[in-house]
């Protein structure tokens, strides 16, 4: 048979062997538009304007200079984000002291009663996220539901002034993202063998110790997603510390946003959002890290 006909006759087979791998990229290609449309293309418009500079009407000009980056390591800018890493490091904590118990209570319900539970975690997405904003201003403000209890019970109390103030913003920042911390972790849950807890327990170990040491550890793969899922945009948040704080405690989203609208500085604004992702990089980065050790000491 001539070279010809060989190849004539391992064409269909090449063509039915290479046929499914386009299927696979034809069905992920409204993904990856996706993704290039409204991720990269947009990150990449961000770094491109970080390195530029503006004129005296706020108009971008496109001239490279690393001024931008300069300024958001001025000391005032560093401030703020440390304050606002610090707050969503509080706000993380406090969603898995929170949330961490619900989980663990609706991943080892009976299966009747799982759905339900999920549904009740689900609730608050059915409304709009501004007015469940709102909701909790006319419960904390000064004449609001809260106060009306105490001066209710306790007649004469002067109240509680927890409206605009630090602490507000804690409580919306927790009362907003504490779902995203309670559905990870309930999938690590759901997957929990029972069979190793009875075993923990056969061998003698306490309630302290089967949690400590068995349910914790498989369990933190949960943890570590809903930490990434809180954390990262607990920084980034303006509306909640606008809304509850008054203005009164800015974060870094607030300064990004200050920058875009109120003083047109687009080049500032996208350095300090690129250093804001630059700080995502790093925590994904880190848990990535501390997965792979949890796992190499539980293997």
């Amino acid at each position: 048979m001539s070279p010809a006909a060989k190849a004539g006759a391992a064409l269909p087979g090449l063509i039915d062997r290479r046929t499914p791998r386009w299927r696979a990229w034809l069905l992920l290609l409204p993904m990856v538009t996706w993704l290039v449309l409204f991720v990269v293309a947009p990150t990449a418009i961000l770094l491109v304007y970080s390195f530029c500079e503006r004129d005296e009407v706020g108009r971008v000009l496109f001239t490279f200079t690393l001024d931008n980056y300069r300024r958001v390591f001025d000391p005032v800018y560093l401030w703020i984000f440390a304050r606002s890493i610090y707050y969503a490091g509080l706000t993380t904590v406090i969603c898995i002291v929170a949330g961490y118990p619900v989980a663990y209570c609706i991943g080892r319900a009976r299966e009747e009663w799982r759905q339900r539970l999920l549904l009740l975690v689900m609730v608050p997405f059915w409304t709009s996220f501004l007015i469940r904003t709102y909701a909790w201003i006319t419960i904390l403000k000064q004449e609001g539901l809260l106060n009306g209890f105490l001066r209710l019970f306790s007649p004469g109390t002067a109240g509680l002034d927890l409206l605009y103030t630090p602490t507000a913003v804690v409580i919306g920042l927790v009362y907003a993202y504490l779902p995203f911390m309670i559905l990870p972790i309930y999938g690590s849950v759901e997957k929990l063998d029972g069979a190793l807890i009875e075993a923990a327990y056969d061998l003698g170990a306490g309630p302290l110790r089967v949690f400590s040491s068995v349910i914790i550890p498989l369990t933190l793969p949960g943890v570590a997603a809903g930490t990434l899922l809180v954390f990262v945009p607990a920084v980034g948040m303006f509306a909640i510390t606008d809304l509850m704080g008054g203005a009164r405690v800015p974060l870094i989203g607030n300064v990004i946003q200050n920058q875009f609208m109120q003083a047109r500085d687009w080049p500032f604004g996208a350095a300090l959002g690129a250093v804001f992702m630059g700080l995502f990089a790093a925590t994904y980065w880190v848990m990535l890290r501390l997965g792979a050790q949890e796992e190499d000491s539980v293997a």
